[in-house]
This record gives structure tokens, C-alpha cells and sequence, in this order.
């Protein structure tokens, strides 16, 4: 038995895909996936056939909601795969710069939060410094780990905390090229 809001979510997004396909078939399109279940999902396998729908609608791209075990992206792409998804998979990586802010949005959105990496921002919960250098040492490990098993792409959510995706791609050794000028613009 579906559940109202599970109902509403399977109804919904493929629609808005196809309506949008339909309006103009150049439009890239990417949607979301969820590689630990979407919370209104039933099940694993009804998350995954949910995101099917929304290719089959026309999506050219699943962006993943965020996730700080690589381990559960690579057992969701293994079977992203198996169920004929064939559009590129991006990984959603979400560097922590504030431990009390990354609690409050594992808990919106139901992403799994590694035991020993809580440990590791719980000793230092009162030292924001830590907590960003933590984050970013995390972030950079993800994001080398996903690279090395051939993820098509990353993409970060920052929250306005440019700093630190810049220090992620320098970790990786990836240029980032900015003047002073445009960043200034981009951050006014």
C-alpha cells in the first residue's frame, strides 16, 4: 500500500520531464536520485523505479541527493545499471563546514551519517576551524574514491561556502580559474 505523498512523488516529477520533453526535445533535463531511498520511497527498488520513470519521461542526467558513504552510491549505481538506466549518474557531495548544520539536514533528508566520521565531528563540535578541515579532508577522500571507480561527474552542495569546494579542488589538483574581479562579482 502506497503511501499519499509516495503517490503525489510517482505521479508528479516523470509528468513534469515529459511535459517539458515535449515543449522543447533539446532541453536537457536532470532529476534527482536518491542512492538511500528517497524518504517517501517504499522500498529500494520502488525508489529505483521511480527514477527509471523519470528517465523513460526523457531526463539526460540524475543528480544524487547527498551522501557521505561512498559504499551506499556505489551498491545504488550497481543497481541503477541492473534496472536499464543508462543516463549519466553525478554524485552529490556536501562538504561540512558546520557540524550542527549537517545533523539537521541528515535528519531532513534522510541521508546516512557514518559513525565514525560523527565521532570524528564530535570531538570537535565547539571548534569551527576543525569541523571545516574535517569536512574538507572527507569531501576530497569521497570525491578520489568516486573518481577512481569512474563516477561521470560530481557536483557540490556548497550552501554558500565557496571555500570550501575551492580547497576540494585544489585537494584533487584540479585549477580552478577565477580572477579577483569575477569572484568578487559572484560573491555580491
Amino acid at each position: 500500500m502506497q503511501t499519499s505523498s509516495e503517490s503525489t512523488l510517482r505521479r508528479t516529477t516523470w509528468k513534469a520531464v515529459r511535459l517539458l520533453k515535449q515543449f522543447d526535445p533539446d532541453l536537457g533535463i536532470g532529476v534527482a536520485g536518491y542512492p538511500e531511498k528517497h524518504q517517501e520511497a517504499i522500498d529500494a527498488q520502488t525508489n529505483l523505479e521511480n527514477l527509471k520513470r523519470k528517465v523513460d519521461a526523457g531526463a539526460d542526467a540524475v543528480f544524487t541527493q547527498l551522501f557521505f558513504e561512498n559504499d551506499n552510491f556505489f551498491r545504488f549505481r550497481e543497481r541503477y545499471y541492473q534496472i536499464g538506466i543508462k543516463v549519466p549518474l553525478v554524485a552529490g557531495i556536501m562538504p561540512i563546514t558546520d557540524f550542527s548544520r549537517i545533523q539537521r539536514i541528515t535528519q531532513l533528508c534522510g541521508a546516512y551519517f557514518p559513525a565514525d566520521l560523527h565521532r570524528r565531528f564530535e570531538a570537535v563540535q565547539d571548534d569551527k576551524e576543525a569541523q571545516f578541515e574535517i569536512g574538507v579532508e572527507h569531501a576530497i577522500a569521497q570525491c578520489r574514491q568516486l573518481f577512481d571507480q569512474g563516477v561521470a561527474g560530481i557536483h557540490f552542495y556548497i550552501l554558500n561556502q565557496s571555500a570550501a569546494s575551492e580547497r576540494i579542488l585544489e585537494g584533487l589538483n584540479l585549477r580552478v580559474e577565477q580572477d579577483q574581479q569575477q569572484r568578487e562579482l559572484a560573491l555580491a
